[in-house]
């Protein structure tokens, strides 16, 4: 594995950004406080995952998406300014290797066609509970698969 040139965080090497070993990092997206707040104490104290920043609606992902560059980004489907799905179209064309969990209380009312044109990787149901939540994310962050 490739070390890092002068202690910054993202080394080149042969034409391939190398990020940093650590903990995989996952911005959550909803506009639910209370949501947030229980999400993030249990993924940081159940998991070896680090929520790298909290988004309040759909437009506010986006823009923390690019800036943050996390791992993984969480949305809720019902947001202000831009749902779930139209925030993670927006995130996947920026930074296609993200992955995209979609956190809902309506997953059934979303069709699979609208879930697969806004490359989401994955659609959990919040009545499903956090533990399905924290396979299903741990799961999906051990897989190396390209996106």
């Amino acid at each position: 594995m490739a070390s890092l040139v002068n202690e910054s965080p993202i080394s080149a090497t042969q034409d391939r950004l190398i990020a940093p070993a650590g903990p995989k990092r996952i911005l959550v997206a909803d506009d639910n406080e209370v949501v947030r707040a229980v999400v993030r104490v249990l993924i940081e104290t159940r998991t070896g995952l680090e929520i790298c920043g909290e988004a309040v609606n759909g437009l506010d992902a986006v823009q923390q998406a690019k800036d943050l560059q996390p791992d993984l980004v969480l949305l809720d489907y019902r947001m202000p300014r831009l749902n779930g799905v139209e925030a993670a179209s927006i995130i996947k064309k920026e930074l296609p290797q993200v992955r995209i969990v979609l956190f809902t209380l309506y997953e059934q009312s979303i069709s699979k066609t609208t879930i697969a044109a806004a490359h989401i990787d994955m659609v959990l149901s919040k009545p499903d509970g956090v533990d399905s939540l924290l396979e299903s994310i741990q799961a999906l962050m051990a897989t190396d698969r390209p996106v």
